[in-house]
């Protein structure tokens, strides 16, 4: 019979399997490789793939990006500490109106006098909708910002016609009845919008106007073809999937959509959220690997889509992803909703998606984090404050560093042991080149061990100076607040020659290196 204070040798193994993490804190020193040939080009990074998203939810737009009643926002009521911060995140292309709310939207309401326009009975998030801010409100702030404007047509409660009329009404230079209306509204030159959202989410059934992939694919075609001879040039984005529940076929959706939009999509809008209800580190720090087996089958269905058609790409637009799990469900309608505060984990979360987006440039072309300000967002306000949430930091780093052509690496490093995915590795990378500039953009997954790393270059070398910026803080809970930023991008400068650096990358950290070439 074994004693109350000793293991038996079952049970002792038992209780190494249960804490991995407990047992490679035991061991000698984690080491890693990272091999790096400047010609093994994946493909150009779009810079679009640093975009964002604002919808008419919470107070992401009124109360965030636009308060007209507020004495920090300018005189067209654009919150000034929130423009100033969405230009040094370097928001690359902006999507508007939603997301769930465009479903129900009707775009000739959002224009004209404001005081003029009338209130509608919001039913996505269960507010009633001014209509202030609409198509000039959102145009003119992209203008301000200097980002690319993507606007999501209503494809659930909206007609074609009215798709193509918004098409008409902000690109056309003819004289028709829409230009008219934009020219007695204040805007004498069309604004050339390029990017064209058919539908959000359709399906989901919790989508206005949910329709299955066939009958969203027919309908969608029509709009399709009405606004693509309003404006050839526009390039359009279909609805793919959102919806990945248990059961539901979401590669069929996709396939099935791409029957019908091969010929007129040039992208297809993919969705993906993740959270940490399990509080498993490990497991959360893994989700990426989701994110990158659906971009693998994505790409595999679009593939077959255009095969046979010579030339024609149709790319991925990511265009809704974040961390999202604390404010969420039947309780989040009106108001003050879905305003998640982030920690340190969901920081290291999102640099390993955006290490995915930049891994797989060749078919990512576009992808918006859900949302700005306040909503599931990296910035944050309320009536006379602003600060930056966790997420802001990395995101700002990739999208104002990690630029030019993505690198495939040759990554040898050591792995931890996942419920879902096996064995997944401590360090998660990605690397860019531009203009014999070397970005590597390094996340290490592990809790509390530093991974001692080479990074070898195969035809290059090290000049000396080589710039560090670390996303860190002493505990992976810790969160950012209006009173304390402790999460964000700590910069200095180490030395490094030859082809070889030596790196110790911290525990729970993002770590971007930038070094010029020779």
């Amino acid at each position: 019979m074994e004693s109350g204070s000793a293991f038996s040798r079952r049970s002792f193994s038992k209780a190494l399997v249960a804490a991995p993490w407990i047992l490679r804190a035991q061991q000698g020193p984690l080491r890693a490789r990272i091999k790096i040939d400047t010609e093994r080009v994946i493909d150009d990074i779009d810079p679009k793939i640093y975009g964002n998203f604002v919808e008419h939810l919470g107070r992401c737009i009124e109360g965030g990006v636009f308060d007209e009643n507020s004495p920090l926002s300018d005189s067209n009521g654009y919150r000034r500490d929130v423009l100033d911060a969405a230009k040094k995140l370097g928001v690359s292309i902006l999507r508007w109106p939603g997301g769930n709310f465009s479903s129900n939207y009707h775009w000739k309401d959002g224009i004209g006098p404001r005081d003029k326009r009338p209130p509608r009975l919001e039913m996505a998030w269960g507010t009633v909708e001014s209509n202030r801010f609409g198509t000039h409100e959102f145009l003119n702030y992209c203008e301000l910002l200097g980002t690319e404007p993507y606007i999501c047509a209503n494809l659930g409660t909206g007609t074609w016609e009215e798709a193509q009329q918004w098409v008409e009404y902000v690109n056309s230079s003819q004289d028709t009845a829409m230009t008219r209306l934009r020219r007695e509204n204040g805007r004498r030159d069309p604004w050339k919008v390029t990017y064209w959202g058919l539908g959000n989410e359709m399906d989901g059934p919790w989508q206005m106007g949910h329709k299955s992939a066939e009958d969203y694919g027919k309908f969608a075609l029509e709009a399709a073809k009405l606004m693509k001879w309003t404006d050839p040039n526009i390039k359009l984005i279909a609805a793919g999937s959102s919806n990945y529940t248990n059961g539901i076929d979401w590669i069929g959706w996709n396939r099935t959509v791409l029957d019908f939009l091969k010929t007129h999509a040039d992208y297809l809008a993919l969705h993906m959220y993740v959270g940490n209800t399990a509080n498993d580190f490990g497991e959360f720090l893994a989700t990426s690997l989701t994110l990158q087996e659906r971009i693998k089958t994505s790409e595999g269905v679009i593939n077959a889509a255009v095969s046979g058609q010579r030339n024609r790409k149709i790319y991925i637009a990511w265009d809704e992803w974040n961390v999202w799990y604390r404010a969420r469900g039947e309780s989040q309608r009106g108001r003050r909703i879905l305003e998640e505060h982030y920690n340190l984990e969901d920081a290291l979360v999102v640099a390993t998606f955006l290490n995915t987006f930049v891994n797989h440039a060749h078919v990512i072309k576009i992808a918006n984090m859900a949302q700005l300000v306040n909503v599931i967002a990296p910035i944050f306000t309320d009536e006379k404050r602003m600060f930056l949430q966790t997420i802001y930091y990395p995101l700002a780093l990739f999208a104002n560093n990690t630029k030019g052509k993505a690198l495939e690496l040759l990554v040898k490093s050591p792995v931890y042991p996942s419920r879902t995915f096996g064995e997944v590795p401590h360090l998660d990378s990605s690397a860019a080149i531009d203009n014999g500039t070397l970005i590597v953009n390094v996340v290490n997954r592990h809790p509390d061990q530093r991974v001692e790393t080479d990074i070898e270059l195969q035809d290059k070398q090290f000049t000396r100076t080589v710039e560090v910026a670390e996303v860190n803080a002493p505990d992976i809970k810790t969160e950012n607040s209006f009173d304390s930023t402790i999460v964000k991008t700590s910069q200095r400068s180490i030395q490094a020659n030859g082809k070889v650096l030596r790196y110790s990358f911290p525990p729970h950290s993002y770590t971007m290196l930038k070094a010029k070439l020779a």
